[in-house]
C-alpha cells in the first residue's frame, strides 16, 4: 500500500455524520463507513446535529424513482451550511453515485467525493485528497476492490449484527437496477463468514443475519448448490449464537435442503421473508422471475410442513406494466394462499435504465394506487387473523432496542419473538436490557404488533445485555452520536406507503 492509500489521521475534534437510504446492504455499508472514519480519527457527531458536522456523507439508494431529486434536495439544504463552515466536507456514495457518477459534482458543485459501491474503503483517502487539493474527488470502481468485510465497522447494535456473505447479484430482473450498480454476485469464503460470527459473538452478539443481495444463492462461485444450507448449519455450531436470519432469499434458489437445515438447526429462527413480487404467471415472466406461483406456493407449503410455526412474509410489486385486472387478481388470490404474516408492498414506479422503463403497458397511477389498496386491505386482514393465532402463547423474546414508539408513554418494553413478530410486554421490576430475553403470555394480537399486558414470566440476563451495557457505558465519555437512520434488526415497518420495490431484486 502507497503512502497515498493510507487513512489519513485527523483532528479528533472533527466529527461525521452518515445518512443512509435504501436497503439493508446500505444500512451495512453505512456500519462499514463509519468504522473508517473513526479508524481515520473522526467522531460520530451529535444527535440531531442534521449535517452541523465535518463531515456529512450521504449513502444513497438508486432503487426509487425520486431518488435523484431526494439526494439533491438534501445536497441544497447543506449548501449555505457548507459556506458559513470553512472546512466543512460532503461526500456521496452507494448506487446513486454509482450511477450517476460525474452528474453529481456537475448539479451540486460543492459536493467533495464521489464513492460507488465497489470502493467504499477509500473514503478517509479522498476526503484527505479533495481537502488538499482544494477540488472534489471523483472515484468510481466497476468491480470490488476488498470484500466490505475486511473494512473497519461501527455497529448500530450491541447485541445483533448484520454479516455480509455475498455482494452483487446474477439475476435480470427487469424491474431492478441494482446487478447493475453492484455487479455480478461475489461470495466470500465459508471459513470468513463463520470467522466473523464467531468474533462477533466473542463481544456479545447473540443474533446475526445473514446478508447477501439473493442470499441463498451463496456457493454460485464455487457451484455448491449446497453451500448456503451448509452455512445454515455451521452456525448452528457457534456456542452462544442464539438466533440466526438470513435475507433475502430467491424463489429460484430455495431448495430441500435449505428447508431442512432451517427446521433441523435450533438457532436459526422459524422466519421467512421471500420477495414473490406477482402472483400472475404472466407478470412473473415479463419481471424474468424464474418461477412461477405454483412453484413458490410449493415453497411455502414446504416450509410450513417442517417448520409449523413459522412466519413468512413478503415484497410484492402493483401495477407493473402490462398487469391487467386478471393478473392482479392471480396476486390477490396467491396472497390468500400463502397467508403471509405480512407483505411489504410497493407501487411500481419507473427506474431508469431498466427494461421494464420502457415496457408498453404502464398502468396509470389511480389504477396502481386502487390495486394497491385493495391488495393492503387485504394482507391486513391476513396479518390481523394470523396474529390473533399468537393469543395465549408464551414466547421468548429478545429485547430490542427502540422499536417500541410508545414503549415510554405506555411504560412498556419491546422485543423480537423468535419468528421476528414484534411485541410489546409490560416492564418489569426486574432490570431488563437489550439482547436479554424475557419470556411473556400473549394477550393481544393487532395486524403488525402482538401484546403482552400481564406479568413478565421470566427474565434471562445474557451476555448479549452485558456488551449493551459496556457499550453505554463507553458512549457516556464519548461525543454522542448520530444514529444512521434506517432499519434495525428485525423486520422494517410494515407496509410502507412507497412506490417502487425494495432495494432486493431478490
Amino acid at each position: 500500500m502507497s503512502s497515498s492509500d493510507r487513512s489519513p489521521v485527523v483532528d479528533l475534534t472533527r466529527t461525521y455524520e452518515v445518512r443512509t437510504y435504501g436497503c439493508q446492504m446500505n444500512v451495512h455499508d453505512s456500519e462499514r463507513l463509519s468504522g473508517l472514519l473513526e479508524d481515520a480519527g473522526y467522531v460520530r457527531a451529535p444527535d440531531g446535529s442534521d449535517g452541523d458536522a465535518d463531515v456529512v456523507v450521504f449513502n444513497t439508494c438508486a432503487v426509487r424513482e425520486n431518488a435523484d431529486n431526494r439526494l439533491y434536495g438534501n445536497l441544497g439544504r447543506l449548501a449555505p451550511m457548507k459556506t458559513k463552515r470553512p472546512g466543512m466536507q460532503i461526500a456521496v456514495g452507494g448506487c446513486l453515485a454509482q450511477k450517476d457518477r460525474d452528474t453529481i459534482v456537475k448539479k451540486a458543485p460543492w459536493v467533495d467525493v464521489v464513492f460507488g459501491t465497489h470502493n467504499i474503503g477509500k473514503l478517509p483517502v479522498l476526503l484527505e485528497r479533495a481537502r488538499v487539493q482544494e477540488e472534489a474527488q471523483v472515484e468510481i470502481a466497476e468491480s470490488l476492490e476488498a470484500f466490505p468485510s475486511t473494512l473497519p465497522t461501527r455497529r448500530e447494535s450491541a447485541y445483533a449484527a448484520w454479516v455480509s456473505i455475498s455482494v452483487g447479484c446474477n439475476n435480470t430482473c427487469t424491474f431492478c437496477i441494482v446487478p447493475a450498480l453492484r455487479g455480478k454476485e461475489k461470495d466470500r469464503r465459508t471459513g470468513d463468514i463463520l470467522a466473523e460470527i464467531e468474533a462477533l459473538v466473542g463481544e456479545g452478539v447473540s443474533e446475526i443475519t445473514l446478508l447477501g443481495q439473493n442470499v441463498n444463492a451463496y456457493g454460485s462461485d464455487i457451484g455448491d448448490r449446497e453451500a448456503f444450507s451448509k452455512l445454515l448449519r455451521a452456525c448452528g455450531k457457534i456456542e452462544g449464537l442464539e438466533r440466526v436470519r438470513f435475507t433475502s432469499p430467491h424463489p429460484r434458489d430455495f431448495t430441500d435442503d435449505v428447508i431442512a437445515a432451517m427446521a433441523e438447526t435450533p438457532n436459526v429462527m422459524p422466519q421467512l421473508h421471500m420477495p414473490m413480487q406477482s402472483g400472475s404467471d404472466t407478470v412473473l415472466k415479463a419481471m424474468r422471475r424464474s418461477y412461477r406461483q405454483e412453484r413458490y406456493l410449493g415453497i411455502i407449503d414446504k416450509v410450513r410442513a417442517a417448520i409449523p410455526h413459522a412466519a413468512i412474509t413478503t415484497d410484492i410489486i402493483v401495477g407493473f406494466p402490462g398487469e391487467t385486472e386478471e393478473d392482479f387478481d392471480q396476486t390477490l388470490h396467491a396472497v390468500r394462499e400463502a397467508r403471509f404474516a405480512q407483505a411489504f408492498t410497493f407501487q411500481y414506479s419507473k427506474r431508469p435504465g431498466t427494461p421494464a422503463a420502457t415496457m408498453e403497458g404502464q398502468i396509470p397511477k389511480e389504477v396502481v394506487q386502487a390495486r394497491y389498496e385493495r391488495l393492503v386491505a387485504l394482507q391486513e386482514e391476513i396479518s390481523w387473523d394470523e396474529n390473533k393465532k399468537q393469543v395465549g402463547r408464551t414466547l421468548d423474546l429478545m429485547v430490542a432496542e427502540g422499536e417500541g414508539r410508545k414503549d415510554g408513554a405506555t411504560h412498556r418494553l419491546s422485543g423480537r419473538a423468535a419468528d421476528n413478530r414484534l411485541v410489546h410486554f409490560t416492564k418489569p421490576d426486574t432490570e431488563v436490557r437489550p439482547g436479554d430475553v424475557v419470556t411473556v403470555e400473549i394477550t393481544y394480537a393487532a395486524p403488525h404488533h402482538l401484546l403482552a399486558e400481564g406479568a413478565v414470566l421470566d427474565v434471562r440476563r445474557t451476555r448479549a445485555g452485558d456488551a449493551w451495557d459496556k457499550r453505554n457505558a463507553a458512549e457516556a465519555v464519548k461525543p454522542a452520536g448520530v444514529m444512521l437512520g434506517l432499519p434495525k434488526i428485525g423486520a422494517p415497518e410494515p407496509l410502507p406507503v412507497a412506490t417502487g420495490s425494495g432495494c432486493g431484486c431478490d
